[in-house]
């Protein structure tokens, strides 16, 4: 415990500092650590092979191996990422409103850091450095905790990157980095409420649940994707068949990814044999009901426990439904509340799926896929909130803030 106290003294010291800087000045940092990264990205390519050795020697499946694999064009993408970061409206500041009580009080809102900020999360490099350049951007300092997956390559990113820092006069301790990966640890930093402000999980059920049942420090839940497409009665076969296939295979292993297709009784005949058939030139696994089992008898029959798995992996599930209904019951009961999406031509089943699925984002006629701080104008995101209190879906800068009011007077005191 005593090193995570030292990190946390040293971030906020850090943090009282960051809170205080210009744009232009945390904009400098973020393009110096931009810089570093592609000037010195053969250090971060041999740690992460290290690491990908280490992860293929333990068994880690093919998507997962996805997330953790770093090339040229990814680590690019990384740097690119940070260049995007610069171009964003900086928060900080931003006045939100003001009015004049009558007593002559003239009372405003503004925006603030939230301070310090814990990251827990798996075998994702890049969240390594999004974290960084959106907690910089937004005067927060960060300790950052991944996963024993890519502990090598986040180590030479944050040597990286707090090299790129002090360059700039900034304090390196902006971004720290937790290199015991154990478990012990990790429940360690949840209960560090003297220096953390917020703790944002970003990985699987799993880690999130465990984080969500044991943090003291205040949690931002994120990241599980059990996401739907339900195929309406009236949806387009032509339309419905390429979302699918997309939303599912793109990339499997991210949590806005689609884990299960729902599909009308009305249409299920016609549209089953094309969307399977789509699936299986990707190699995906395709489980079904009953239903689906029967007009497609070499899948697998789905469990129940299938309806409520994300399998990040090439893998899902089809279900039959007697009504939109029954389909939205579904979602509501079985979802993580991510990303849904509903394939129709009817306007009234559209708007009915979009006031009535309880999801962070809810889709007509396109892919889950875009749930994502870049495809929504925001830059690199911190992660998704799958929960309501204080931020909802993508988060980007303004969710890595606070507010706080000011108040002017001219001598009033209360009677």
């Amino acid at each position: 415990m005593s090193n995570l106290i030292d990190m946390g003294k040293d971030a906020k010291k850090a943090s009282t500092i960051l809170a205080r800087l210009s744009s232009g000045e945390k904009n400098e940092g973020l393009r110096t650590a931009a810089e570093f990264l592609i000037n010195r990205k053969q250090e971060i390519l041999e740690a992460n092979k290290k690491d990908l050795t280490e992860a293929k020697a333990n068994g880690i499946s093919g998507a997962l191996l996805d997330r953790l694999t770093l090339d040229d064009e990814r680590i690019k993408s990384m740097a690119d990422g940070l260049l995007d970061i610069v171009g964003l409206n900086d928060p900080i500041g931003e006045g939100l409103s003001t009015i004049k009580r009558p007593n002559g009080l003239i009372i405003g809102q503004k925006r603030v850091p939230l301070g310090v900020i814990g990251i827990i999360y798996e075998a994702r490099p890049n969240v390594t450095v999004d974290g960084f350049g959106l907690c910089l951007k937004t005067g927060n300092a960060v300790i950052l905790r991944g996963g024993k997956e890519a502990i090598n390559t986040n180590i030479a990113t944050i040597n990286i990157i707090q090299d790129a820092l002090e360059k700039c006069g900034l304090p390196k301790e902006s971004v720290q980095l937790v290199k015991d990966t154990s478990r012990e640890v990790a429940n360690e930093m949840m209960k560090l409420n003297e220096y953390l402000d917020v703790l944002i999980p970003r990985g699987g059920a799993g880690l999130i649940k465990a984080i969500l049942e044991n943090s003291t420090v205040p949690v931002i839940e994120t990241g599980a994707g059990n996401c739907h497409v339900y195929v309406d009665s009236e949806a387009s076969i032509d339309m419905a068949v390429p979302i699918i296939v997309n939303a599912k295979t793109q990339r499997p292993g991210v949590c806005n990814s689609i884990e299960k297709v729902i599909i009308h009784k009305d249409i299920v005949k016609e549209a089953i044999r094309p969307i399977y058939e789509s699936l299986k030139e990707y190699n995906v696994e395709v489980r079904g009901d009953e239903v689906v089992k029967s007009l497609i008898p070499e899948i697998i029959e789905a469990s129940e426990d299938d309806w409520g798995t994300e399998y990040l992996d090439f893998t899902i599930a089809i279900k039959t439904v007697e009504s939109i209904e029954e389909a939205i019951d579904h979602i509501n009961k079985y979802s993580t509340k991510h990303s849904e999406s509903i394939i129709t031509k009817n306007y009234f089943n559209a708007q009915k799926f979009l006031d009535e699925v309880d999801s962070a984002a809810v889709y007509v006629n396109a892919s889950t896929r875009f749930t994502d701080g870049s495809e929504f104008g925001y830059g690199a995101e911190i992660g998704i909130s799958t929960q309501k209190l204080h931020a909802r879906g993508p988060m980007g800068l303004r969710e890595l803030t606070s507010t706080k009011y000011i108040i002017y007077g001219n001598g009033q005191i209360r009677g």
